[in-house]
């Protein structure tokens, strides 16, 4: 990459601090990206808060606060299990109803907006 950079002096020394620090992180970086990825869409946003706040719900009550078709809610909570983001919890009637995993609310991928 070609140096465009108009400043004086560089501190090669805190460049090098900075590139070590972000090589250290790089597996936490990746796994925060795939979140973000996962919760960009305004709909698995609006499920992640749901889910955070209740602890867990019935696709068919998402379905009813969210306006959506319960196939609709079942394909998101299905991008959020797959990312590890939410799990399946079976009820006597064996109806699938998604909750919060426990990694999720006590990592570092806690989003503050809640």
């Amino acid at each position: 990459m070609a140096n465009t950079c108009i400043r004086i002096l560089a501190d090669p020394v805190q460049i090098k601090d900075y590139k070590r620090a972000l090589n250290r992180l790089e597996d936490e970086i990746e796994s925060l990206t795939k979140v973000f990825n996962l919760a960009g869409n305004p709909m698995r946003l609006k499920i992640l808060f749901l889910l955070h706040r209740e602890g867990q719900m019935c696709p068919c009550d998402l379905s009813d606060v969210l306006d959506i078709s319960v196939g609709g809610v079942s394909q998101h909570l299905r991008k959020l299990k797959d990312g590890g983001l939410v799990k399946e919890k079976k009820w006597e009637k064996q109806f699938p109803t998604p909750s919060l995993k426990k990694m999720w609310a006590s990592s570092s991928h806690q989003l503050m907006i809640w």
